[in-house]
């Protein structure tokens, strides 16, 4: 299964209120945000991060409004590691199954770690990603993507001041 289909067969399965829109694919947050009709702090920006110190070695899948920036010293935080980097191409497509850009905000690997900023719940009603394509998106109920996300994520403020 891609992981297109893994994502769409989970909000399916958590009937959660979302729709797939078909674009051209871009590379800027500001970009898609057009085309997509929604704000770009609606985005759901996801980063692989790789996690060391403290006896830590984690990968992470940070995710934060597409409009504020990532302090990889609280991803690092966040896990109980002492510092952070972004994880290389290689490392994304193994984890992720996905090309940087086109990965939503859902891990559906066992060795990635879902850590998710608060912020992204309290602006909008709905998120928008890149639904592991980088030519479709989803837009999703925030409350949804919440209650999906309970079991797996951690919520922490990894966003930089």
């Amino acid at each position: 299964m891609t992981t297109h289909e893994k994502l769409i067969s989970l909000l399916d399965q958590h009937q959660a209120r979302y729709r797939v829109m078909e674009h051209q694919a871009t590379g800027k947050c500001e970009a898609v945000a057009a085309i997509r009709g929604t704000q770009v702090g609606q985005g759901a920006k996801a980063l692989v991060c790789h996690v060391k110190g403290n006896g830590i070695k984690q990968h992470v899948l940070a995710v934060l409004p597409a409009d504020q920036q990532a302090d990889l010293s609280k991803v690092a935080a966040a896990v109980g590691g002492r510092r952070a980097s972004l994880a290389s191409p290689a490392e994304v497509d193994t984890l992720t199954g996905c090309v940087f850009g086109a990965i939503p905000p859902f891990s559906f690997h066992p060795d990635l770690q879902l850590v998710v900023d608060p912020l992204l719940f309290e602006r909008y009603d709905e998120i928008a990603f890149n639904a592991g394509l980088l030519e479709q998106s989803v837009v999703l109920n925030v409350a949804d993507y919440q209650l999906i996300c309970a079991e797996s994520a951690s919520v922490a403020r990894i966003i930089a001041d």
